[in-house]
């Protein structure tokens, strides 16, 4: 019988079977060239085995974090900030005294990408004690800083090489609340721009207010607004806040109370009205437990908050129109006393900083439900407070 080769058809599969795959490769390829590089760190508490900012290197496709050590030597970095081109990140040093004076400071680092290491730019005092939480206006041109012990807030101006100028701006906040220990005086715990760098919001633990500031974004100035505030409940101590990416509505965790409440946020005045109050804890809860974390995802559907004796991450979701919360679920937070916890850039990891069981749990966000699994992967590091997720696009 005379050898006959492949029909025309049968060829024309085969040139599409092998384009397929190629494609296929090429998708492959173009994925692994694209995938994102992150760092974490992780600020601590030193003196009990920590010794300041320790560096992992995260890989938001597999999960995996390799540790890199420590990547700079700094007392106390409790809170960390970095800017959007991943060249510098910020420190609070959480001192009662810097310098022989009562503050705290402010560390500048640059960011060594290819190790993860960072090289000290600079230290300057925060002006006021126990610098407790730090944040970037929009323009990231001004680092502002709260100052927890001396119940103020204070900004400063960015240059281009990473370095802070002397402060444009300085606000002492005045009073106290009902809770004798916690509250004899102004406690500023976080400050932030709103989404249109408009205006800085401060949360004062001491006061049971947020603090609303116009923000001068070209002389990094801070003005009262007006009316210049709201207060929560008498004695639930505001902690931190988080803005729902509409710009419409924001939502503080309430520390002393265990309690998220909900705000309606209007830009043009930058005027604050409460529309909902809900505890972070589920129903039957006994014990003693503080708020500490809150933040919304990038799509302004679901809100995560840290329980620190429940230790737990409580999961609600958020209507579309008015933003109230619904409880979805309470997830252990993979260790004790979860302080803080970051949300990485796809929006698929949570990174836990428990500080009562030295490690950082991994939870896997589910981008549909947003519902948290638990992975079982942690990362061991001593005294840990706060995680940051530094990327490079």
């Amino acid at each position: 019988m005379p050898v006959t080769g492949p029909s025309p058809g049968s060829r024309r599969r085969l040139r599409l079977f092998t384009l397929i795959c190629l494609l296929a490769v090429l998708l492959v390829m173009a994925v692994g060239a694209s995938a994102p590089e992150y760092l974490a760190y992780v600020g601590t508490y030193t003196g009990r085995g920590s010794e300041g900012i320790y560096a992992y290197r995260f890989d938001p496709v597999s999960g995996a974090a390799r540790p890199l050590g420590l990547a700079a030597a700094t007392d106390n970095p409790s809170f960390l900030v970095g800017d959007p081109t991943g060249r510098f990140l910020y420190a609070v040093n959480e001192l009662d005294e810097f310098r022989n004076e009562p503050a705290g400071a402010v560390s500048v680092f640059a960011i060594e990408r290819a190790s993860g290491a960072l090289k000290l730019l600079q230290q300057v005092p925060s002006l006021g004690g126990s610098p407790a939480h730090l944040s970037l206006d929009a323009t990231a041109r001004y680092l502002m800083v709260a100052n927890y012990g001396g119940g103020n807030v204070a900004v400063f101006p960015i240059g281009e090489d990473g370095r802070l100028g002397p402060h444009s701006a300085f606000v002492q906040d005045v009073g106290s609340s009902v809770n004798p220990e916690r509250q004899a005086g102004p406690h500023a715990h976080f400050i932030q721009v709103t989404r249109d760098n408009r205006f800085a919001v401060v949360a004062d633990l001491g006061l049971d207010k947020l603090l609303v500031h116009r923000f001068d974004a070209n002389t990094g100035s801070l003005t009262p607004a007006s009316p210049g505030f709201v207060a929560v409940d008498p004695g639930a101590g505001p902690r931190h806040v988080a803005f729902a990416p509409s710009g419409k509505f924001v939502y503080v965790v309430n520390e002393l109370a265990s309690t998220v409440t909900v705000f309606a946020f209007q830009p043009g005045e930058g005027a604050l009205r409460g529309v909902q109050t809900v505890p972070t804890l589920p129903a039957g809860f006994s014990g003693n437990n503080t708020g500490a974390e809150i933040a919304v995802d990038a799509k302004g559907r679901f809100l995560y908050v840290s329980n620190r004796g429940d230790d737990s991450i409580a999961v609600f979701s958020i209507h579309p129109r008015n933003g109230n919360l619904k409880s979805l679920e309470w997830v252990p937070s993979g260790g004790k006393t979860p302080r803080h916890f970051a949300i990485d850039p796809t929006g698929e990891w949570l990174f836990a900083a428990n500080q009562g069981s030295d490690n950082i749990s991994l939870l896997r966000i589910d981008q549909k439900s947003g519902r948290l699994t638990p992975t079982g992967r942690s990362l061991e590091v001593v005294s840990p407070v706060c995680a940051c997720i530094v990327s490079f696009e």
